[in-house]
């Protein structure tokens, strides 16, 4: 079995069949990876036939990692000296551009050189807010289980994809069947 029976509630951008009803829906049952999804009516979803809730007592904040000060200062002084380094790389590359075009006309010199002047004055630096909430807020996604069948019936669907995809893949390696004919001995 490559995936569990959780299933999260999600909402598609195009309607596409029911699994049950073949009603169009936009409402999808995923698995976590997306590795297995369902598109399913709201109605069919309070079946416990078909799939029952479950509690989301585990997508409170102690499951999740907070990110400590220190992690957020260290991201923000690399993110700053990347960019710090990209703005010297544009200054170098329009140094060399405008040295190609001083090289082509002598004339205007003066222009350019006050353009520099302008150029190298370091832009003042821009203060980054850090977000309010230090805990970013779980996913809203309601959780459900689909109902031993109707899972089981998903798994051997998933088995049965992978089974004819291993078997194309194999099939050319095999040996073909004789084609000539059958020697009759007397």
């Amino acid at each position: 079995m490559s995936f569990t029976n959780v299933y999260y509630k999600r909402t598609a951008g195009t309607a596409k069949a029911c699994y049950v009803c073949f009603k169009p829906t936009t409402t999808v049952l995923a698995t976590i990876n997306a590795v297995d999804f369902l598109y399913t009516c709201d109605g069919h979803l309070s079946d416990p036939g078909f799939a029952t809730a479950l509690a989301n007592s585990g997508l409170a904040g102690p499951s999740k990692a907070t990110v400590s000060e220190d992690e957020i200062k260290r991201v923000k002084e690399e993110w700053e000296e990347r960019q710090r380094k990209k703005k010297e790389r544009e200054e170098k590359e329009k140094e060399k551009a405008k040295e190609k075009d001083k090289d082509k006309d002598g004339k205007d010199a003066d222009e350019k050189k006050s353009k520099e002047k302008d150029g190298k004055k370091p832009p003042p630096p821009m203060p980054i807010s850090l977000p309010t909430s230090s805990t970013p807020s779980p996913p809203a996604h309601q959780k459900y289980a689909l109902h031993r069948d109707i899972f089981r019936m998903r798994v051997d669907t998933h088995r049965k994809r992978r089974q004819t995809s291993q078997a194309k893949e194999i099939a050319p390696r095999l040996p073909s069947a004789p084609r000539g004919q059958m020697l009759n001995d007397p």
